[in-house]
């Protein structure tokens, strides 16, 4: 039996959680049910992290730098519709591939709402820099122009409800959507 490292554990414990959190959210998801998703104790999984806020900012963090990097990757070099379309097909990509992604995101947002008026402006702040990344990302990919990333990131958001909701490629609500055709069964632009 080959045994994980510490860093292989963590990022197991963090690919747990985020299915978990996807699930249930924050509030209503217990570090229990984590701990036996990665199949690790609960003072193991509190060895990594030293509690549930901080493995969920971990996850949080995860989420956001991985979207991040995937614009990156897909923009590297490209400019405007060439741009967009490489992100926009990315993205959709994402979350119709692997939902719990998405699910991990909206619940980012739910959770930050409930944290702020709370009083607890820490969560908040960290998907607000996070967010702002990739809104920079976004935004210089499409030649700094803010309408274009402003549509950019609306049609995002749309897109997170209508999969979020189930509402399966090739359904109505998706036509007008983009300038697109459907490609095996997914949005392409």
């Amino acid at each position: 039996m080959v045994r994980m490292s510490a860093e292989e554990r963590r990022e197991s414990v963090i690919r747990a959680a985020t299915t978990e959190f996807a699930r249930g959210g924050y509030y209503g998801t217990s570090t229990e049910a984590i701990a036996k998703r990665v199949g690790v104790s609960q003072p193991y999984l509190f060895r990594l992290f030293p509690g549930k806020k901080a493995l969920f900012m971990a996850v949080v963090q995860h989420c956001l730098d991985d979207f991040a990097s995937t614009f990156e990757e897909v923009s590297a070099g490209l400019e405007g519709d060439e741009a967009l379309r490489a992100m926009a097909n990315a993205y959709t990509t994402i979350v119709t591939e692997q939902p719990e992604r998405l699910l991990m995101q909206m619940q980012m947002y739910v959770t930050v709402g409930a944290a702020e008026e709370a009083g607890d402006h820490e969560l908040g702040e960290a998907v607000r820099a996070g967010w702002m990344r990739l809104w920079d990302i976004v935004h210089l990919s499409l030649g700094a122009d803010p309408g274009e990333t402003s549509g950019f990131m609306a049609h995002g958001m749309l897109i997170n409800c209508l999969v979020a909701m189930g509402f399966p490629p090739g359904h109505r609500v998706w036509d007008g959507l983009y300038p697109s055709s459907r490609i095996s069964g997914r949005l392409e632009i």
